[in-house]
């Protein structure tokens, strides 16, 4: 496939800061990354809804719904993963742009391909959410049943069970749902983001 190469970055005369200042409060990825059924999506749904009700503009970009989509064309070999998160980084980053708090749910599971994500984006925003839990906690809740296909057989590559998760090493938040009840996850992650001044306290 050829690239186009005659294309030009066109600058609005609204800026980031201008969005936030109008929707008074500074905007951020929180990128959740976890095994398949560690919570991610139940904690990130809670956790919209809780800003929602504190008056922060948000949006959740999850990883079945986007697949629905916008990377509908995409499987779960690596280099589709790779891709995966490619997009749904650019994505983001045009979300942060217009201010608002983007909630991502996706395994996620290479750290170089959240650490691109990472980069991509401007120093603090970018909000590494770690969904800690053990693969026996996932497997036993397998709300999708998943687990059992894979050790059966049926699904091959999967997370956790024949295909790598590889954790982050300093991810800014980090709950553990094999510990945490769901509304003491999310309680930690406003806690968060209220001490390091994305919120007001």
């Amino acid at each position: 496939m050829t690239k186009s190469t005659n294309i030009v970055w066109h600058d609005s005369k609204v800026s980031k800061k201008n969005r936030q200042d109008l929707n008074k409060h500074k905007s951020a990825v929180l990128w959740f990354t976890g095994l398949s059924g560690s919570g991610k999506s139940t904690v990130s749904v809670e956790l919209e809804k809780e800003l929602h009700t504190m008056g922060i503009h948000t949006y959740r970009l999850d990883g079945d719904n986007v697949r629905h989509g916008l990377n509908n064309n995409l499987g779960f070999s690596p280099e589709d993963r790779t891709e995966n998160i490619r997009r749904i980084g650019e994505v983001s980053k045009l979300m942060v742009d217009a201010g608002l708090f983007t909630l991502t749910a996706f395994i996620s599971p290479y750290r170089a391909d959240r650490d691109k994500v990472r980069a991509i984006l401007d120093e603090g925003e970018f909000i590494e959410v770690y969904v800690k839990a053990s693969v026996a906690t996932c497997e036993s809740r397998d709300p999708k049943g998943l687990y059992k296909k894979a050790r059966a057989g049926e699904i091959k590559g999967f997370t956790g069970i024949d295909a790598p998760y590889e954790e982050p090493n300093e991810a800014e938040v980090v709950v553990d749902t094999d510990k945490l009840s769901l509304e003491e996850s999310v309680q930690a992650i406003v806690t968060y983001l209220k001490e390091k001044g994305y919120l007001e306290k």
